[in-house]
């Protein structure tokens, strides 16, 4: 089924697939002019999407919580996800779909009146920090400059594209020559970054914030793991200084896995080397991307989606 115009990816846009280099949305959608958006991210790996089931139930959660209705199922979404990385012919790939509100007509500002709209894509799997920088270890800074936005204004678990506090601490980040960013809330409690969740293992304990953040479904996989083996768990707020004192910190994020830190605002954490319950969960990460019930092959060789005309 893979076609060369796709190889870069390919995309769905007005109920076609397009290649990705030509994949557009109109101006006046409102997911562009207004934020008005909800996403969601799954990984393919070795030619299996790694837990869709999971982000497919955040992602219908999300557009029900921001009163949107697809025009597809949810089964037809699924076989478009398939039919994006099919026709790629990917076999390691970062799959997004998107639900906006859609185009206003005719000038109205009743976002009852839009039609919803609905966009996939997928593309060479993309990574926050590739293996080599795993290796390492990233250096991180945490944002002084900048809060995560209060939940009761923008609710992180709905996955969106209102990132200005996200790229204000980026910027931070890079003045201080660090990677990427951990940001806090307005009572100084750690939160999450651009595009990953955060956990810290202090004194025996796997923590990980319990608010302020997007609930992320390797954060999810990580805890569950890290159950299985016996390892300690909370989901609880916790400041900077219980950050600072960590033994080891790493993020978590569809795009990248589990990335070890090395340094937190120039100060290496632990040796300044990935810890080992860091390295432990990143392998059962990886491994789990073959277990049955968290992996669905893509079919490379069907072309047909029954509901296109």
């Amino acid at each position: 089924m893979t076609d060369s115009v796709f190889s870069r990816g390919c995309a769905w846009v007005n109920g076609e697939f397009v290649p990705i280099d030509q994949a557009a949305v109109p101006i006046t959608d409102t997911g562009f002019t207004r934020s008005d958006v909800t996403y969601d991210v799954v990984s393919v790996w070795n030619g299996k999407f790694f837990r869709l089931d999971a982000h497919l139930d955040r992602f219908e959660r999300n557009w029900n919580l921001m009163r949107m209705q697809p025009m597809l199922s949810r089964d037809e979404i699924r076989d478009v996800l398939h039919t994006c990385v099919a026709k790629s012919g990917l076999r390691d790939a970062y799959v997004e779909m998107i639900m906006t509100r859609g185009v206003p007509v005719g000038g109205s500002r009743d976002t009852r009146t839009f039609q919803n709209r609905f966009y996939a894509f997928a593309i060479p799997y993309v990574w926050i920090a590739n293996p080599a920088m795993q290796a390492e270890g990233i250096d991180v800074a945490v944002a002084t400059q900048v809060h995560r936005i209060p939940s009761t204004s923008v609710d992180p678990t709905v996955k969106n594209f209102q990132w200005g506090d996200l790229v204000r601490g980026l910027f931070e980040a890079y003045d201080r020559d660090a990677y990427t960013a951990i940001l806090l809330d307005a009572d100084g409690n750690v939160t999450e970054g651009p595009g990953f969740n955060v956990f810290a293992y202090c004194e025996g304990i796997l923590l990980t914030p319990q608010s302020g953040i997007l609930q992320g479904i390797t954060r999810a996989t990580i805890l569950e793991l890290a159950q299985s083996q016996g390892i300690a768990c909370a989901i609880q707020q916790f400041d900077l200084s219980r950050l600072a004192s960590a033994d080891e910190i790493f993020l978590t994020s569809t795009a990248g896995g589990v990335m070890p830190i090395s340094k937190l605002d120039g100060t290496m954490i632990g040796d300044g080397a990935p810890g080992p319950i860091t390295l432990q969960l990143r392998e059962l990460y990886w491994q789990a991307h073959d277990r049955a019930d968290w992996s669905l092959a893509v079919n490379y060789t069907s072309d047909k989606l029954e509901f296109i005309t």
